[in-house]
């Protein structure tokens, strides 16, 4: 019948002396993990108890290590040192905590068995790493992580400090973008829709200057469009030199005025979609879609810069962090995405942009054409495709693009009753789609319009909104 009680053969060796001996230490630590990981279920801990941190800091210092490499006892050696100090500090507070005797004895065994000395260096839990000086994401990170660590250390030396810990927050980008007639989306999230004929600065630092030239669309308009975009980034030391981009219309470049399309040394790696890898360097340019769509990258100092031409304008999207955003003097105030348009520039009425209910006067001679159609998303409309739009018309077309009804439909809809090209369709949808790749925060990407503007785009629901009040009236007259 054989021996009872023993239905795995060789089962019985895992109970020998000498295996539980082994792997007490290997056991003991998933204890302390595990306990650690849900503390409520195994024991209540006080709040002075750090035996978890010393656990999370043990694992952090030797995950990456490997016994095939070399040095792998001296590492893991510190690393256990470091582990029994952590625990010695906190010993008085965690009297009497499992996970902290489980912890304790863990460590004791395994300096047996790797026979480590308990006198000697230790592993640092915060490993000083160098910040990269021309990646601004490297740079920021570094100040915050030195910045978070003192003020860390300065509310555990004083008792009565207890904010200064979170006194430091991440940096925060903005967003500004401008297209159409042009309508302008400010830092502040501010829609609006504006003359400004001539060159106007949208951006005006100590480390970016952007430019726009706006000429008028047609004739008995005071719309405007963008024709004349000029970027400088500006010299930062150690980085690059100063690097100019002009773009005008039929002429969108791939490299900078001066024939470059980089600038500064490697910073950082970046993955091809067919998985290549290539070092990227401070500054550089990349030609998404020749003469239609071009990005620029500066990343030492955190900005991208989208420029793509629709029809014939330019449209602009542009993110860059808030803090180098306001390193900026009082001869620097006249900024577009800063501060708006002026006020006498303005077509909107404080954020309500009035859609011409006819078509206007334009002083052209509009084609009554078919609306030609295009192969992608994004395609412009070829040049001279101009028609005459009803609002209705207007909608119709928009919505092919918008699917929601929000600001940049509003503007899709304006441009069209006002200049009839049809390729404003596409620099509205194209300029949503950037805002979306750009923004920051996701929960502001979408402006409703208000006013008599909402009322005109949602005029095709009118019927629907008044049935019910029809059916109320005719149950109304039944019930009487």
């Amino acid at each position: 019948m054989g021996r009872a009680g023993c239905c795995c053969r060789g089962a019985e060796r895992l109970a020998s002396p000498s295996l539980v001996r082994r792997f007490r230490p290997l056991l003991l630590l998933i204890i302390a993990l595990c306990c650690g990981a849900h503390i409520g279920q195994c024991q209540v801990v006080t709040p002075q108890c750090r035996i978890q941190k010393c656990t999370t800091d043990f694992v952090s210092l030797t995950t990456h290590l490997s016994p095939a490499v070399d040095g792998f006892h001296t590492e893991f050696c510190k690393a256990l040192r470091a582990y029994s100090a952590c625990t010695q500090r906190t010993a008085k507070s965690c009297r009497g905590n499992l996970v902290f005797h489980s912890a304790v004895l863990g460590i004791s065994d395994l300096m047996t068995q790797r026979n480590c000395s308990r006198d000697g260096p230790t592993s640092s839990t915060h490993p000083e790493v160098q910040p990269e000086p021309c990646n601004y994401h490297s740079r920021t990170q570094h100040a915050h992580t030195h910045a978070h660590s003192h003020a860390h250390a300065h509310a555990h030396s004083n008792s009565h400090s207890h904010s200064h810990s979170h006194s430091h927050s991440q940096p925060g980008y903005l967003f500004c973008g401008l297209f159409g007639d042009p309508h302008l989306r400010t830092f502040k999230d501010n829609f609006q829709t504006c003359k400004v004929e001539g060159a106007w600065p949208l951006i005006d630092n100590d480390y970016l200057s952007v430019q726009v030239t706006n000429v008028p669309v047609v004739p008995g308009s005071s719309a405007t469009a963008t024709n004349k975009i000029t970027i400088i980034f500006k010299p930062y030391e150690g980085c690059t030199d100063q690097r100019v981009y002009q773009a005008v219309t039929d002429n969108l470049p791939a490299a900078f005025d001066d024939g470059t399309v980089s600038s500064g040394d490697p910073i950082h790696t970046l993955s091809d979609i067919d998985g290549a890898t290539r070092r990227m360097r401070a500054l550089w340019i990349s030609e998404r879609t020749p003469g239609n769509h071009v990005e620029l990258h500066a990343g030492y100092i955190g900005v991208t810069v989208i420029v793509r031409q629709l029809g014939r304008y330019l449209t602009l999207a542009v993110r860059i962090p808030e803090e180098l955003a306001q390193a900026y003097d009082a001869t620097q105030d006249l900024q577009l995405c800063l501060n708006g348009c002026p006020s006498g520039e303005r077509i909107d009425r404080a954020g309500h942009l009035p859609l011409p209910l006819s078509p206007p006067a334009l002083g052209l001679q509009l084609q009554q054409q078919r609306r030609p159609s295009f192969s992608s998303q994004t395609q412009a409309y070829p040049y001279g495709t101009a028609q005459v739009f009803s609002v209705e018309g207007a909608k119709q077309l928009c919505r092919e693009k918008l699917e929601v009804q929000d600001i940049y439909f509003l503007s899709c809809v304006f441009d069209l009753l006002t200049t009839g090209d049809a390729n404003f369709t596409v620099a509205a949808y194209s300029a949503q789609k950037d805002m979306e790749s750009l923004h920051p925060h996701q929960d502001r990407w979408r402006i409703y319009p208000s006013g008599s503007a909402t009322s005109i785009l949602h005029s095709d629901f009118q019927p629907v909104h008044r049935l019910p009040l029809l059916l109320l009236c005719a149950l109304s007259l039944a019930l009487m």
